[in-house]
């Protein structure tokens, strides 16, 4: 891996900073250059929300991606209409199948369909639906590793939330394999 530019996008709610913030720290774990850029909605939730993450093995320019995203992780129909033209050629669209009916537009880039918020309820929590996506986004591209991530989780949220890696590594894995075929 040189860089990896990954925009997520969907509503408030729906973990799309928490993924962001996951990826990032698991880099930071790895020692890899990272940013990390979030922009929200006039609202907290069901508004808009989305971030920009660069994970890198060289220094970072700028954390704003424009035409050039490597991939482009969507949970919502908004986010797919307003982001799937900044993927550069041969990118990837990774979209929630389970909200998002619509298929990608693009034929220049690779495109996923992961039924997250139904594998999420099969797990027995809608709320690691943005797990799932995080877990085939990064089976596609290695851009850290999975235990990286669950270090990132036990960081991020502290000992509190301990109790609910389990329920997140079952939800990595079950993104990944989607994607695995």
């Amino acid at each position: 891996m040189s860089t990896e530019k990954i925009i997520m996008a969907g509503f408030g709610g729906q973990g799309v900073m928490s993924m962001g913030q996951l990826l990032t720290y698991a880099g930071m774990i790895e020692n890899k250059q990272v940013s990390w850029l979030p922009s929200y909605g006039p609202e907290m939730r069901g508004g808009t929300a989305n971030c920009s993450v660069i994970v890198s093995d060289s220094l970072i320019g700028s954390p704003i991606i424009t035409q050039d995203a490597t991939a482009v992780i969507v949970m919502n129909l908004p986010s797919l209409i307003k982001f799937e033209k900044n993927l550069r050629a041969n990118g990837r669209v990774l979209i929630n199948s389970s909200l998002i009916e619509k298929k990608a537009e693009r034929q220049d880039v690779e495109d996923y369909y992961i039924p997250a918020n139904e594998i999420a309820n099969e797990i027995g929590n809608l709320r690691v639906a943005n797990m799932v996506m995080l877990g085939a986004y990064l089976e596609l591209t290695k851009a850290v590793s999975v235990d990286s991530v669950i270090e990132a989780f036990k960081k991020v949220y502290g000992a509190g939330k301990e109790h609910l890696i389990p329920l997140n590594k079952e939800a990595l894995e079950r993104g990944a394999a989607v994607v695995r075929g």
